[in-house]
Order: C-alpha cells, then sequence, then structure tokens
C-alpha cells in the first residue's frame, strides 16, 4: 500500500459520490480518484462470475495506474460479491466494503420490522443472509429488490427531476404492518439511494429512517488509511500534503465517454474529468 497514494473510490456508476462526499469531509486534504464503472452499469445484470471476474481485472489496471492508498469499494452489489476475491488478487492493498447496514438497523428499530432497500444482486447473496442471521434474528428483516431505483437516481443527478411515482412503487414493498407495528426502519443498501432520500420521505405511506451507510464507510475507510489509530497526525499529515500536491481531484469512466451532464456533476463535486479520457480507458 503506497501511503502517498490517492483513495480510490470505486462504483459502478455515481452512486459511490455519496461516500466520496463523507471522505471530504473526514480527509479534506487526502486526493481523491473516483472510477465509475459505466460501461458495466447496472452491475445487477451481471452474472456473478463474470462480474467477479471484470472487476479484478479492471483493478490490475487502476492499482499499475494509480498506486492507491486504498480501496473503497463504495457499491453494495460489488462488495457483496467481489471483495473476497479484489482481497486475495491484491494483498498489498487494503479494500473497504459496502456492505447492507443490518447491524445497526437492528440495534435502532423499535419495531422490530427493518426493511433492506437493495438491488436484486445484493438481496439474493449469501453474504446479505448472513449478516441477517448474525445481527437480526430478533427483528424481522424483509429483503427489497429493486430493479429501478439505481436508474432513476442516476436519472435524477443527471436531469435533477424524477419520475415521484416510480420511486413510490419501488419503495412500496419496504412498509409492513405486522401485529400493530409499522417498519421504522429502512436500509438504504445501495449507495446510489441517498441521492432519492427526500423523494423516498416524500412518498413513503408513514415516515422512516433511511439509514444511509455513506458516513460509516468513510470513517472506515479513514480508520484503516490511518492503520484503525492515529487519525488526528495522519489526516494533519494528509492535509500538508495535498498543499504540495499538483494534480486535482479525479474522475474516470470505463466507457470514456461521459455524458456533459455528467461531467458537470463530477465538477460541483470537485472532481476533474480529464479531456484525454483515452489516455485513462481502463476498460476490460
Amino acid at each position: 500500500m503506497d501511503e502517498r497514494g490517492p483513495v480510490l473510490v470505486f462504483d459502478s456508476g455515481i452512486g459511490g459520490l455519496t461516500v466520496l462526499r463523507e471522505m471530504r469531509v473526514l480527509l479534506p486534504g487526502k486526493r481523491l480518484v473516483y472510477v465509475a464503472d459505466d460501461a458495466a452499469f447496472p452491475y445487477g445484470a451481471w452474472e456473478e462470475e463474470a462480474l467477479r471476474t471484470r472487476m479484478v481485472a479492471l483493478f490490475e489496471k487502476l492499482i499499475a495506474a494509480h498506486r492507491p492508498s486504498i480501496a473503497v469499494i463504495a457499491c453494495n452489489t460489488a462488495s457483496t460479491l467481489a471483495l473476497g476475491d479484489l482481497r486475495a488478487a491484491y494483498p498489498k492493498l487494503a479494500f473497504v466494503g459496502t456492505v447492507p447496514a443490518i447491524k445497526p438497523a437492528a440495534e435502532r428499530t423499535r419495531s422490530g420490522l427493518v426493511s433492506v432497500l437493495a438491488t436484486p444482486g445484493t438481496v439474493k447473496r449469501q453474504y446479505t443472509r448472513d449478516l441477517i442471521s448474525d445481527w437480526a434474528t430478533k427483528c424481522h428483516v424483509r429483503l427489497v429488490g429493486s430493479t429501478e431505483l439505481a436508474g432513476l437516481a442516476e436519472t435524477y443527478m443527471r436531469e435533477g427531476f424524477v419520475d415521484e411515482d416510480a420511486v413510490r412503487a419501488e419503495i412500496a414493498p419496504c412498509f409492513v404492518e405486522r401485529d400493530g407495528n409499522r417498519t421504522d426502519i429502512v436500509v438504504l443498501a445501495c449507495t446510489h439511494y441517498p441521492f432519492l432520500v427526500n423523494r423516498m420521505r416524500k412518498t413513503a405511506p408513514w415516515p422512516v429512517d433511511w439509514l444511509d451507510p455513506s458516513e460509516a464507510i468513510a470513517r472506515r475507510a479513514v480508520s484503516v488509511l490511518n492503520g484503525d489509530g492515529a487519525g488526528a497526525d495522519r489526516a494533519r499529515a494528509f492535509e500538508a500534503e495535498s498543499r504540495a500536491e499538483v494534480s486535482p481531484d479525479m474522475a474516470l469512466f470505463t466507457s470514456g465517454k461521459p455524458d456533459p451532464a455528467i461531467r458537470r456533476l463530477m465538477h460541483g463535486f470537485g472532481l476533474r474529468v480529464p479531456d484525454d479520457l483515452a489516455a485513462h480507458n481502463f476498460s476490460v
């Protein structure tokens, strides 16, 4: 692990920006490289073995090009499927994954009714079911696989508009009434979903706690980066390092052709999209 290297934040699309935003707050001086595997979006449509193979091959190129200090897999589908493969293939690099926040949801619920809103891939993964078995046996956990929400979030962030009826339809299965109790927590188990949380609140049949894990993921990444300890000193060192840093924070796309709206979005997050994207082509 090259401690002077950037933090690499990886997602299938723009959802990982929710984690990157929190990383900025916690490590204001550390350089960030955001990688969107948009050529393969959405990940939920992939066969598992093909996606594992793709991610391992893609990271070989990313690690060689950027020598990151740490890699944050800001995607539940990718993490629950391929995190173990990535760690095995690249043992010298620390990987931080994104998994459904089932444990904190089970600790916070008062009604005992929790829903996990995720992609179909995350819902069907044994990893997710193991989390329920390990941490939420005293709760009723409903797994809700949405085929549309990630795409709706991408559209919303591009265009500033989303079909609220479509959002309402996707979240409706999360709301359960049982023995006089109601769902009181919905776990947002896809990093795209926090971008739509205001629309979810508006279209929900009753108020719930929408559990966004972005800050927890960022804190875990900082903890790993700091050796699970001397955080403040290391953060100050990174800040000093950044003042001498020439390269800006950057966003890369495996398609090599983000549309103008996405370029504007990345600029709004303080990320530069290189003009010569062909020179940064990491497609596999």
